[in-house]
């Protein structure tokens, strides 16, 4: 069996905002050329009238993935506390909503739900008891900036970063112990393993940068300056470098998100508590002196991929492509191809699944 290929139908957001691709046209796309089953949806984007959609929907979706022979592997869940316009959700109100979206996972076939990493665990523990009785299993994504592990890591206080605990993975674990639950468990993306600013990231922000700007941009790039907080020689080289260097939030947002959250050895203590996993992409470029055979440049798959078939993972691990984000400011014309891309993604995927034999199997 090993472990399996899926797609986030989330890869192909403009080829359905233009009309190209719809979820049919997405199921037909797995089944027939990527030669797949695993599906990964985002309610909003996929289900009409979330989230309540008519019943007939529901039949068509169940029967079209029964034709196919297709796996509901994971359904995205966004939870919107603000739904109610006049008021933030209550944790209670939270958890009843998610406990509804559990029950419409169950009915659309899904094994899995992946809440935002922001949902409180205190959310997530009150839904065990609905997520058990319909056999549906919630997993909290693992979203960089956030760590695997914690060891050496402080709690950020500053942008994003700050309003996520980082102690969020031993919190999953700890309820799934304490509780005993199989029902809970991880959804880690492989945005962790990023070591370096994406070239669609890197070209966006040629395109929006002064040429000052741009020379300091490339200059952080060749010495590898990370700005976080506290890296005061990080600073200082800057301002060396650039006396009068404005630091403009692009170019630390470029410099800083990409710096890898986890190693990949961290992985081994959470199979076991990994549900599926987001195969995070931004551009597949072919391997230099190996024609057919493709990677991503920013982002480490060959060792996670490794660990994963060392520690007997056998899940699905879904392509997510957002490279497209990043070349949405320009024509239509300029735009990738997302459904090429997607195939790249599997190349390589199902390359690197075989090149270690996975422990399930032995």
């Amino acid at each position: 069996m090993g472990i399996k290929r899926g797609v986030s139908f989330y890869s192909y957001q403009q080829t359905q905002f233009f009309g190209k691709m719809f979820w049919k046209d997405m199921v037909l796309e797995l089944h027939d050329n990527l030669k797949t089953d695993g599906i990964e949806i985002i309610d909003e984007s996929t289900i009409p009238h979330y989230p309540f959609p008519p019943q007939e929907f529901i039949y068509d979706w169940n029967s079209y993935l029964a034709r196919y022979d297709m796996k509901a592997v994971t359904k995205d869940v966004y939870l919107d506390v603000h739904q109610f316009r006049d008021h933030v959700m209550t944790h209670k109100e939270a958890a009843e909503r998610l406990k509804y979206d559990i029950k419409l996972a169950a009915d659309m076939g899904f094994q899995n739900i992946r809440c935002l990493c922001l949902v409180p665990i205190d959310v997530i523990e009150m839904c065990l008891e609905t997520a058990e009785k319909y056999n549906v299993r919630i997993g909290k994504e693992i979203h960089a900036p956030l760590p695997i592990s914690t060891v050496g890591k402080k709690q950020p206080t500053k942008g994003m970063a700050g309003a996520l605990d980082i102690h969020m993975v031993d919190q999953i674990i700890d309820l799934a112990q304490r509780t005993g639950s199989k029902h809970v468990g991880l959804v880690p993306d492989f945005g962790i393993f990023q070591y370096r600013p994406s070239q669609v990231a890197i070209d966006y922000n040629k395109r929006h940068l002064n040429p000052q700007q741009i020379e300091e941009m490339e200059w952080l790039l060749e010495n590898s300056i990370n700005f976080e907080d506290g890296e005061d020689a990080a600073q200082d080289a800057y301002r060396a470098q650039f006396p009068n260097g404005t630091l403009n939030p692009m170019i630390v947002e470029s410099m800083s998100l990409h710096k890898s959250s986890a190693d990949p050895e961290d992985l081994r203590p959470i199979v076991p508590y990994i549900l599926s996993m987001h195969g995070k992409f931004y551009q597949m470029t072919e391997i230099e002196g190996e024609p057919g055979h493709y990677e991503d440049k920013a982002i480490n798959y060959a060792d996670p991929i490794r660990i994963l078939n060392e520690e007997g993972f056998q899940g699905y691990i879904n392509s997510e492509y957002e490279g497209q984000r990043d070349q949405q400011d320009r024509g239509k014309e300029f735009l990738p191809d997302e459904v090429e891309e997607v195939r790249r993604h599997h190349e390589m995927l199902q390359r690197l699944f075989d090149a270690t034999p996975n422990k399930g199997d032995l």
